[in-house]
C-alpha cells in the first residue's frame, strides 16, 4: 500500500518556529516529525509514498531529497505558494498514489499506532483512526458506532490525523483547494466510512508547548515508537 504524508500546511499556531520551516521539519526526541512517520511507514513494508508542499517547500525537498535513507521512494507533491488542504491536496496526489487503497498521515501529528495494522476494509471509502480527546479539543470529531461505523453522533472521539482511503472518495471532486470534512460525511451517509479507537500514545503537535511537551517525554523515555532507534540520543 502507498501513503502520503501531509505536510503543506502554514502551522500559524507554531509561530515563531515556522516562521522559517515547515512545521514536519521540527524536531521531537532527536527527529523531525516527519521522520517519525518515515520510518514507522517503511517499518511497516512501505515503499512509496507521497509528500505535499507548500510553505517552506524547498526545506522539506532539501530534507526528504529522494527518501532512499527512510528505504522509501518519496514523490513530492508541490502545491505552489498556497496550500491546497487536505481534500485538495490528497486529490491533486491521487495519480501517484494509484487506483487502489492508501494510507493518509498528517505530518504534524505522532503517535505509536503501527501504520502496517491499517487497512481498508471491504466496501469502505474511508478507515480513520480515532483517539481519546485532547485538552485543547474535548468534544472530539466523530462518533464510533459499536460496529466500527463512523459517524457524527454522541460520544466523539478526535480523529488522529490518520487514516486508509479509496480513490472513490474523490470520484466527484475537481482540481482545487478543498476540505476533506464534507467527503467523509458524505462517506458517512452512504455507509461507507469506518474507524477504529486507538488508545496508545498520540499528540496532535499543534503549539509550542505541545511539541516541548512531547520532545520531554521522549526524551525521558517515556514513549515507544517503531523509529526509536534512529532518534538522536
Amino acid at each position: 500500500m502507498k501513503a502520503i504524508v501531509l505536510a503543506a500546511g502554514r502551522g500559524e499556531r507554531m509561530r515563531p518556529l515556522t516562521d522559517d520551516r515547515p512545521k514536519p521539519l521540527l524536531e521531537a526526541g532527536g527527529l523531525a516529525l516527519i521522520d517519525w512517520h518515515l520510518h514507522a511507514l517503511a517499518d511497516a513494508g512501505v515503499r512509496e509514498v507521497v509528500v505535499n508542499l507548500a510553505w517552506q517547500g524547498a526545506r522539506l525537498r532539501e530534507h526528504l531529497g529522494s527518501g532512499e535513507r527512510y528505504g522509501l521512494a518519496v514523490t513530492l507533491s508541490d502545491e505552489g505558494p498556497e496550500a491546497l488542504e487536505t481534500g485538495g491536496g490528497i486529490h491533486r496526489a491521487l495519480p501517484w498514489l494509484g487506483p487502489g487503497p492508501f494510507l493518509v498521515v498528517n505530518g504534524d501529528v505522532w503517535t505509536d499506532y503501527p501504520p502496517g495494522r491499517l487497512a481498508l476494509p471491504a466496501g469502505s471509502w474511508a478507515h480513520l483512526v480515532l483517539a481519546d480527546n485532547p485538552s485543547h479539543h474535548p468534544r472530539g470529531d466523530f462518533s464510533l458506532d459499536p460496529d466500527g461505523r463512523l459517524g457524527r453522533g454522541e460520544p466523539r472521539l478526535t480523529y488522529a490525523g490518520l487514516g486508509a482511503y479509496h480513490p472513490d472518495l474523490f470520484a466527484a471532486c475537481s482540481a482545487g483547494k478543498f476540505p476533506l470534512a464534507p467527503l467523509l460525511d458524505a462517506a458517512i451517509v452512504a455507509g461507507k466510512a469506518t474507524a477504529e479507537h486507538h488508545r496508545g500514545a498520540w499528540f496532535d503537535v499543534g503549539t509550542p508547548a505541545r511539541l516541548a511537551e512531547l520532545d520531554g517525554r521522549l526524551r525521558r523515555g517515556e514513549l515507544a515508537h517503531p523509529a526509536q532507534g534512529w532518534a538522536v540520543k
